[in-house]
């Protein structure tokens, strides 16, 4: 896969779970943009955790445990190359290391992620685990 599929495919997801890892709790309009935005990908529930395990938390658990880095909003070009950067190289042994270590990487943004799912299953007429 190269970079422009992926910006085409995961770019707009991508963007719209950002906000997760800002310094403020998502508001309701967070919520529903993201919900609105998991709707048009049509992903089910395993899928969206492991998107959110693998493909967002190791970039953007670095940036919100960086010092220097941005915790009110992202500059969505520069995240996107980011994301880009980290999602071509998740192969092989780097895709097993980021599994392994999933659970560190999402542990400060798990209640927001938690939250989220609990919507879009209410949204899609599930009901909630717990």
């Amino acid at each position: 896969m190269n970079a422009q599929t992926l910006v085409d495919e995961r770019g707009e997801l991508w963007l719209a779970l950002a906000p997760l890892w800002l310094e403020r709790e998502p508001g309701e309009r967070d919520y529903a943009h993201m919900i609105e935005v998991i709707e048009r990908h049509d992903l089910t529930l395993k899928e969206l955790e492991w998107i959110f395990r693998l493909e967002l938390a190791p970039v953007l658990g670095r940036r919100q445990m960086s010092m220097v880095g941005e915790w009110h909003r992202f500059d969505d070009y520069a995240l996107m190359k980011q994301l880009v950067a980290h999602n071509l190289r998740l192969k092989g042994w780097r895709r097993n290391s980021w599994m392994l270590f999933s659970g560190l990487t999402t542990m400060m943004t798990r209640h927001r992620w938690n939250e989220l799912m609990a919507r879009l299953m209410v949204e899609r007429g599930e009901v909630p685990q717990g």
